[in-house]
């Protein structure tokens, strides 16, 4: 199977790169920086295609002949403190990204028989104690509409009879990327302690909920995702057991205790959210406040969850790992329609 992945080099989808060649597929990545990529010896079994996803080019011509696309691509919501013009680089990004890759599917000539598009729990925007599924309404703040956004711009590829199924997911679990990137550090030198209260000046109790997935999980749910006929529409991308995050917190404390710090401990209150925007700005809200999503599509269509449980998976994901080996450089052979 040969499958287009945009975004290809971020965090999943390097992640999902890999299951596919395990699984005996042909990634196609397509990707700004792809003198870079062919520099790594990661991507010495798979295609490299130079185009960026938000502007039409000739990496469209990609798309014919693929059984699958992946699309993954839109500007890292933490990349830069938000404001007006950053806000719309996150909005235009996804929405215009996914826009010509429907366009490429449409004017291939052996279209693709699966898209499967990302996006996130964003999606519901906050939502407090109340447990949401793919059935839920959108909510309403910035996040909730661009991903509603994104979404309705792929829904035409069904018109051309293509399959169509949307990842949206919670916040990834990986070794020292991601969430987690941010977090352990800060974790490592002080106290653990949570993050996320009543909006204001008093401490940080951490009461919000915070639906997380394994990096694993989620790159599974993508490959399940093009594999399952039956997969189709919105699909939550979330383990089973969504946490507190005072309950999260606690857990990676513990966690990086046993692994790294045996002295470490914890606290019950944190930096007030008042603090928390004043260091990070408006993307701050995204980590203090958040929503209860269930994978109940995933569950329904019988995916089976390889890390269901906080503890096991920050075990996982936090255990020390070797150096990895340097990179050289290596001879990719792209894409005909790809151009440098």
């Amino acid at each position: 199977m040969r499958v287009l992945i945009t975004g290809g080099s971020g965090l999943i989808g390097r992640h999902l790169v890999q299951r596919i060649l395990k699984a005996g597929g042909r990634p196609v990545v397509v990707s700004r920086h792809s003198d870079k990529l062919r520099r790594d010896r990661a991507t010495r079994d798979y295609e490299v295609v130079q185009g960026d996803v938000g502007v039409a080019g000739r990496w469209q011509e990609a798309v014919d002949g693929c059984d699958a696309v992946i699309h993954l691509a839109g500007h890292n919501l933490f990349a830069d403190r938000w404001n007006a013009k950053v806000k719309r680089k996150i909005r235009d990004s996804r929405v215009y990204g996914t826009e010509h890759v429907v366009a490429a599917i449409e004017a291939a000539r052996s279209r693709p028989q699966v898209l499967v598009q990302g996006s996130a729990i964003g999606y519901y925007g906050p939502r407090g104690d109340e447990s949401v599924d793919e059935t839920s309404a959108p909510g309403s703040d910035f996040l909730a509409s661009v991903c509603r956004e994104w979404e309705e711009a792929s829904a035409p590829v069904e018109a051309l009879g293509v399959r169509r199924a949307v990842i949206r997911t919670g916040i990834v679990l990986a070794p020292g990327e991601g969430a987690l990137k941010m977090m352990t550090p800060i974790f490592k030198i002080g106290p653990g302690a949570p993050v996320g209260g009543d909006g204001g000046m008093a401490p940080a109790t951490g009461q919000q909920w915070m639906s997380w997935v394994h990096i694993d999980d989620i790159a599974g749910l993508f490959q399940f995702a093009v594999d399952d006929p039956d997969a189709s529409g919105p699909i939550n991308g979330t383990a089973p057991y969504p946490v507190r995050n005072a309950e999260f917190s606690r857990e990676l404390s513990r966690t990086l205790r046993k692994a790294y710090t045996p002295w470490r401990f914890f606290v019950p209150i944190g930096p007030p959210d008042a603090l928390l925007r004043l260091v990070l700005g408006e993307v701050a809200d995204v980590i203090a406040k958040g929503q209860k999503v269930l994978p109940t599509k995933a569950l329904a269509l019988g995916y089976k969850f390889q890390h269901p449980h906080l503890g096991e998976a920050l075990q996982d994901v936090c255990k020390p790992r070797p150096a990895p080996e340097p990179t050289h450089p290596a001879t990719i052979a792209s894409h005909a329609g790809s151009h440098h």
